[in-house]
Formats: structure tokens, sequence, C-alpha cells
């Protein structure tokens, strides 16, 4: 069986829409295939790709499953975001200083890689 990890699992735009979906309450396949325009054997493998990066757990009620997010499985992406956001950082407090020194200060929006 192949599985997929957590960058896998959100670098496409549907899977992204089913993890907002599954924000407020966990869902039944059905309503969220009623949200795209495309199969109910298409959700079903994004929302496998989902499981299989540990994103979304799934559980049978009566004869239906329903899928619900698992927020801590976001801590992988959280920890390299954060990693980033640094460069955000420093480019914000130039621009910042900019913005308030009203200077000709040039601002290289390229991180370099001895920051």
């Amino acid at each position: 069986m192949e599985t997929h990890d957590v960058f896998q699992a959100i670098a496409d735009p549907t899977r992204r829409k089913v993890l907002q979906l599954l924000v407020e309450k966990e869902l039944p396949i059905s309503e969220i295939s009623s949200h795209f325009p495309m199969s109910r054997t298409a959700v079903a493998k994004h929302l496998r790709i989902l499981s299989e990066a540990n994103l979304v757990s799934s559980r049978k009620m009566g004869r239906e499953k329903r899928y619900r997010l698992q927020p801590e499985s976001f801590n992988e992406l959280k920890q390299w975001l954060t990693y980033f956001e640094r460069f955000w950082e420093n480019k914000l407090s130039k621009l910042r200083y900019v913005v308030e020194n009203d200077d000709e200060v040039t601002l290289d929006i390229h991180p370099k890689h001895d920051e």
C-alpha cells in the first residue's frame, strides 16, 4: 500500500478544500462530495490520501462512514513552516523600517542562504 506524507496530501487543492470542510465537524462522504464537481469515487480517493497522511480519520456510524480532521497531524507542517517564518519576519521588519523612516532602502525579497 502506498502511503502519503502531509506535504503530498496538502499539495492538491481539492484535498485542502476537504480539510477546510472538516474543520468545524465530521462529515459523511456524501456531504463532502456535494462540494465538488467530481464523482464520489474521486472524493473517496482524496480522502484515502488524507487518511494515509493521518490528516483525517474515519469511523462507521450506522451505514455511513464519517470523516474528521486529525489536527495533531498538522504539527509536522507547522514545524516546517515555523523554520521559514524567520525569512518573512526579516522582510517585514525591513518593510516596516522603510515605511516608518521613509528612506530609500532597497528590499531584497529573496532570502540569502547565510541568513
